[in-house]
């Protein structure tokens, strides 16, 4: 395995054991809880895997501060000198009903900037990892985006509200009007997954209006560092902590696909 920075190392480290429980839980009977919002699941296993990723990290580093789906902002999270954001198990809903798709993600932030991001499958076993200016890699292997040169008839990707039924951002009409652009689009059910195969080429693009930090942080590194761009909406730069809407591509395809998602 390539040597990275230690925070890096122990977030590799974190999403393998997290994986762990999560491969181990999958198919077998569990509680489910439903949080707010149509099917807005949490298992155990989400919660053993953020307590297992969270405790190692502290064993270690007492003073840093987390930013976590299932337990929230810990009490030093804007203080704290480096900050863990972490989605033990992005894709539930898939989990909950046995689809084999979903992943850990894990970013490492200090003054605002993302260090490092991991995003784990634990079924297929693929390991991304992104430095910040030490580029993006899959198990090891070395990735960059796609060199499609137009968004119509290319790939992409999407994920929808919870609230859709309001069409935010006329979210549905923009999705209809890249269908009709004969764009074939895909949803895996995680926004960790989706934005990790932009950085590795296999999508041209990937966009949501609704997203948290936990679910882009470390991709959006990943995108970035293999040669990709991340922006808001407007095609300004994107603040991870902002929760806000958010559109990774390979670069080439990016104004194009800005230009189909103008609301209004």
């Amino acid at each position: 395995m390539r040597e990275f920075s230690s925070f890096c190392n122990l977030a590799v480290e974190c999403a393998l054991k997290a994986g762990v429980i999560v491969r181990q839980g999958f198919g077998t009977k569990y509680a489910i809880s439903q949080k707010p919002g149509v099917q807005n699941y949490v298992t155990e296993f989400d919660r053993a895997a953020e307590s297992l990723i969270i405790e190692t990290v502290r064993e270690r580093y007492p003073d840093h501060g987390f930013l976590a789906e299932e337990s929230g902002p810990s009490a030093n999270w804007q203080e704290a000198d480096v900050l863990w954001v972490i989605d033990p198990l992005d894709g539930t809903t898939n989990f909950a009903h046995h689809i084999p798709i979903f992943s850990t993600s894990i970013a490492v932030m200090r003054g605002g900037e993302t260090l490092c991001g991991v995003i784990y499958q634990p079924m297929t076993q693929e390991l991304f990892v992104a430095e910040k200016g030490r580029g993006a890699f899959l198990n090891d292997v070395p990735i960059s985006v796609s060199s499609t040169s137009r968004f119509a008839g290319g790939i992409g990707a999407t994920g929808f509200p919870r609230n859709m039924h309001e069409n935010p951002l006329n979210c549905i009409d923009s999705f209809i009007h890249v269908l009709k652009l004969g764009t074939l689009m895909r949803n895996f059910g995680s926004s960790a997954i989706n934005i990790a195969y932009v950085a590795a080429g296999k999508i041209d693009a990937y966009w949501a209006i609704s997203l948290y930090a936990w679910d882009i942080a470390a991709g959006k590194l990943l995108v970035e560092e293999a040669g990709g761009r991340v922006s808001s909406y407007q095609g300004g730069p994107y603040e991870v902590l902002s929760n806000s809407p958010i559109v990774a591509s390979n670069g080439l395809v990016h104004d194009e696909l800005l230009s189909y998602l103008k609301p209004g």
